[in-house]
């Protein structure tokens, strides 16, 4: 059997990192125990990301790769409005399926830190996607809209999503099923 990559090595100790921190929260974080989800020891952890806040800071960027990487393939081959709904869509799917609302509650200042860093630059991605004469403004308020349900989560994925379309200009075009239009 040949031996584990470096690559592969490091994604399951982010994964588990994601798995700890999910649980405990990142103040709380031991690497010990990320060591133990991830089936390695201690040392391979400080080996690959020198310390707890180097592992954090790597989490953080992979978890934002991630993100970009799922909306990237989720938008794949889609132009216009056709586009931006399937980016709205996507985010809906992303925060339902990758919560992290007990990090939230348990550690509110790094959670909005997090939020903080990331919100230039999902906008910024936001805006790639958008379209019409306002998109930058739609695309901040899209960006904002999902930030604040992130921090204070719903349980309506409709009305999430309607308010995405809302704020993105997208009405839904109930007599022609699901096509859209961009105003």
């Amino acid at each position: 059997m040949p031996a584990e990559s470096e690559q592969s090595i490091r994604k399951r100790i982010l994964d588990a990192t994601y798995a700890v921190v999910s649980r405990r929260g990142a103040n709380k974080l031991q690497l010990v125990e990320v060591a133990a989800e991830a089936g390695v020891s201690r040392p391979t952890v400080y080996r690959y990301f020198g310390s707890k806040d180097g592992l954090l800071d790597a989490f953080a960027l992979y978890e934002q790769d991630n993100f970009a990487a799922e909306m990237a393939a989720a938008t794949a081959g889609l132009r216009g409005p056709d586009r931006v709904d399937a980016a709205l869509q996507f985010i809906v799917d992303y925060q339902f399926s990758h919560s992290h609302q007990l990090l939230v509650e348990l550690e509110p200042e790094y959670s909005i830190g997090q939020m903080t860093r990331v919100l230039p630059i999902m906008e910024k991605g936001m805006r790639n996607i958008m379209t019409g004469k306002d998109a930058d403004l739609a695309a901040a308020a899209v960006v904002r809209i999902a930030v604040c349900h992130y921090l204070v989560r719903g349980h309506d994925r409709a009305r999430f999503l309607s308010e995405l379309r809302y704020a993105a200009g997208i009405e839904l075009k109930r007599k022609r099923g699901l096509s859209v239009s961009v105003g």
